[in-house]
């Protein structure tokens, strides 16, 4: 047989071959304590770090409730502060309102005062003077006036306060929404977990936002809108209570004046009434006397034609007996009574010439006189009807005042946006 050839190469001996081995088992137990070792170490780190991210995560749901209790405790004392708010915006309107309707109720006394005015001024002659009803009648307008500036300022200062509340109540508004967007956004968070579909890994999550606040910030900024708002409705109540007052006293003054100006009215009426009762019966009593008057200018005018006639009976005999003849022409007795006749009755005549005269100048002056009695009393009677005119026409100031004392029925009033109670934005 022919020899087989060996293989070329570098052949180990068995001693090698133990030896190589020897090696590989022991890199096979080294590498298999290591990777033990590890294996070892990495239970422990799971564990831990199982333990550390449970706690972690523990902690930071429990601190996201912290403050999420924190922020909803803050945003109940936010809406209460916001509910008391709207209370007194409502409060301040209806005050305003009633202010308001306080000064259009003063246009009808001014009207009214005013027409009375002008109805007097509508007397003539000796009537037109300035009495104590002219006098309260224009210290009423002045009064009047004086009450419309009051209750306007009242009006705009009213106005001026509701900006401030409700400028207040933007503030409380805002920080409410921040607020229930901050709560919504933690409770959220909150809910998350592992195995939430809408977590990922984000980019710079650690970063500190652009206008981040500290804690001690953040409460400050709560407590400084609900401080500006206490404040705007403390000052909103002293508004409220010096406008009710001072429309008590306004309201006093006004009702203390129209009783004094009615009362001076009546008692100008009276004097009138009495003026003008006084001069009826003087131009009753003058009319009498006229008529007597007439009659006794009828019996002096009668009683004169019968004496001349009786003076032309003695002219006649007087003048009849001159044309006796001769020593027939005696101054008799009969001659000297015939004389002293025409004489007494010449006298007699001129008596009742001067007496029917100054009769009857008499009866002129009282005719004159009684017609201006007469135009005196149509004044007067004038005065008294335009008087009672104005009396009538102020009684629509009681009936007014009648109406005011009635219980107003009280309407629900709505805010700035039109609703009659604010929702809050974070509801």
């Amino acid at each position: 047989m022919c020899a087989l050839s060996a293989k070329p190469g570098l052949r180990h001996s068995v001693s090698e071959w133990d030896s190589n081995n020897q090696r590989l088992s022991a890199a096979a137990q080294k590498e298999r304590d290591t990777s033990e070792a590890i294996r070892e170490e990495g239970r422990s780190l799971r564990d831990q770090t199982g333990c550390k991210t449970t706690w972690d995560e523990r902690d930071t749901s429990r601190r996201l409730n912290d403050r999420a209790w924190d922020v909803a405790r803050c945003k109940e004392a936010l809406e209460n502060c916001a509910q008391k708010l709207d209370a007194e915006m409502e409060a301040l309107t209806l005050s305003k309102e009633q202010t308001e309707e306080a000064l259009a109720a003063t246009a009808v006394p001014l009207g009214v005062s005013a027409e009375c005015l002008t109805l007097r001024d509508g007397r003539r002659g000796y009537e037109l003077v300035v009495d104590p009803a002219d006098e309260q009648l224009n210290k009423e307008v002045a009064l009047i006036e004086s009450v419309q500036q009051v209750l306007q300022q009242h009006v705009d200062k009213a106005f001026e306060q509701l900006c401030v509340l409700q400028e207040a109540r933007h503030h409380l508004t805002a920080d409410l929404q921040n607020k229930q967007d901050a709560l919504d956004i933690d409770l959220s968070c909150l809910s998350l977990t592992v195995k939430s579909p809408q977590i990922s890994l984000k980019t710079n999550p650690t970063r500190i936002p652009s206008g981040s606040s500290t804690p001690q910030e953040w409460l400050q900024f709560s407590l400084y809108n609900v401080a500006r708002a206490q404040e705007a409705m403390q000052a909103s109540q002293r508004m409220r209570e010096d406008v009710s007052l001072s429309r008590t006293q306004l309201q006093n003054e006004l009702d203390a004046q129209r009783r004094a100006t009615e009362f001076a009215l009546r008692k100008r009426h009276h004097h009138q009434e009495r003026a003008c009762s006084e001069l009826q019966w003087q131009i009753k009593k003058a009319e009498e006397e006229m008529a007597e008057m007439e009659s006794d200018i009828q019996g002096l005018d009668a009683d004169l034609q019968a004496k001349t006639a009786s003076l032309k009976l003695a002219h006649t005999r007087l003048e009849n007996r001159t044309r006796r003849p001769g020593v027939d022409l005696c101054r008799d007795e009969v001659q000297h009574g015939l004389i002293d006749e025409a004489h007494q009755l010449e006298a007699t005549i001129t008596a009742l010439e001067q007496k029917l005269s100054d009769a009857q100048h008499s009866l002129q002056k009282m005719k004159l006189h009684h017609s201006r009695m007469l135009q005196d009393l149509s004044r007067k009677q004038e005065a008294l009807t335009l008087d009672q005119r104005s009396m009538n026409t102020r009684t629509r100031l009681r009936s007014t005042s009648c109406t005011d004392k009635a219980p107003a029925l009280l309407v629900p009033l709505t805010n700035s946006s039109g609703r009659s109670e604010l929702q809050l934005l974070a509801q």
